[in-house]
């Protein structure tokens, strides 16, 4: 098996190629444009290149695209390649246009192609989609948790691309029988996160001493899931996952972010107290607001552990005083 992955350099793909690395021996290629938002760790040909080869590129560029998947054969797909950050979208929507709407469909048409080489191995192709549980858009408190037939009813550009994307997959499935797969997961945490999310964002602010800004009361609701318990989902999926699927990858970890924040704070207190007993919580400052802002997001995994029999197993308290010590260190070698 060869797999090919696309958006290897972004913060849940770099966590993936760890784990393939760890776990795998077959080879892995990384295709990457190497945005800002990008982590170079594996943005070399350093490793092994029995097991791993990066190539920088855009999933815009049909002819390169093209070019490497006749090269390789990859028989198993996984598009990480995306524009994430809300924010960004509702400053500059068109970016998010481009990159998750065309670049996803140039990406299944070239695979399209791709799939007519008589080399390729039809029955264990598969195009595994990484999607956004955002698509669905806001819960109130009391709704039940989304599932794989909730509509989708995005909320500001960024959830409206990925959606876009998802059901332009969809018609492709139906149309010409394309071997995909869509995956919808709550909220990542761990190492490698650009610093524009809450948490990393909370920890450079606070070791820094600067405002750590709040939407709104910070009340919102996110069902927060370390990354590695994704990474174990998706390769679950690689292994199991039937074609034509969706699956929703939770972890029923439900936390108000202000309760985030304010134990990241808590927990550098008690680490790298500063001096007069001051507190990093007096940091915290509310009221900042966001367009489109979704109160709750909450996913219902039960079709992944039963199907894929996958769990998430990290316990987010615990793990995330050691994500704070590794974004502690990581901040520090940055600003030296």
């Amino acid at each position: 098996m060869t797999i090919l992955i696309t958006g290897g350099c972004g913060f849940i793909g770099t966590n993936f190629i760890s784990k393939w690395l760890e776990q795998k021996s077959e080879l892995l290629i990384n295709y990457d444009n190497l945005t800002y938002s990008a982590n170079f760790k594996y943005a070399s040909t350093t490793i092994d290149p029995k097991k791993y080869i990066f190539i920088k590129g855009n999933i815009l560029d049909t002819k390169k695209f093209e070019t490497i998947l006749l090269k390789y054969l990859p028989n198993k797909i996984i598009n990480f390649a995306a524009e994430t950050h809300v924010d960004n979208s509702i400053i500059g929507p068109n970016k998010f246009i481009q990159t998750n709407i065309n670049g996803t469909l140039n990406l299944i048409n070239v695979i399209k192609k791709h799939l007519e080489n008589k080399n390729i191995n039809q029955k264990s192709f598969k195009f595994i989609q990484i999607s956004t549980d955002e698509v669905f858009g806001s819960l109130a408190e009391q709704d039940k948790s989304f599932d794989e037939e909730s509509p989708y009813r995005p909320n500001n550009p960024y959830s409206a691309s990925k959606a876009s994307a998802d059901l332009l997959i969809r018609s492709y499935q139906k149309t010409y029988g394309f071997p995909a797969i869509i995956t919808h997961c709550t909220n990542n945490y761990g190492k490698y996160q650009n610093r524009e999310k809450l948490i990393p964002k909370t920890i450079f602010n606070a070791i820094k001493k600067k405002n750590i800004p709040i939407y709104g009361s910070g009340k919102n609701i996110r069902d927060w899931i370390h990354v590695d318990d994704n990474c174990e989902a998706i390769l679950g999926i690689i292994e199991n996952g039937k074609v034509g699927e969706i699956y929703n990858v939770g972890a029923r970890n439900e936390i108000q972010n202000i309760e985030v924040v304010k134990y990241i704070c808590d927990h550098l207190d008690r680490v790298i107290p500063m001096k007069n007993d001051n507190s990093y919580n007096n940091f915290i400052k509310k009221g900042f607001e966001r367009p489109g802002h979704d109160y709750r997001y909450s996913i219902n995994p039960n079709k992944l552990e039963k199907q894929i029999r996958w769990k998430a197993k990290i316990n987010f308290k615990s793990s995330l005083k050691e994500i704070v010590s590794w974004y502690i260190n990581y901040f520090k070698k940055k600003l030296n």
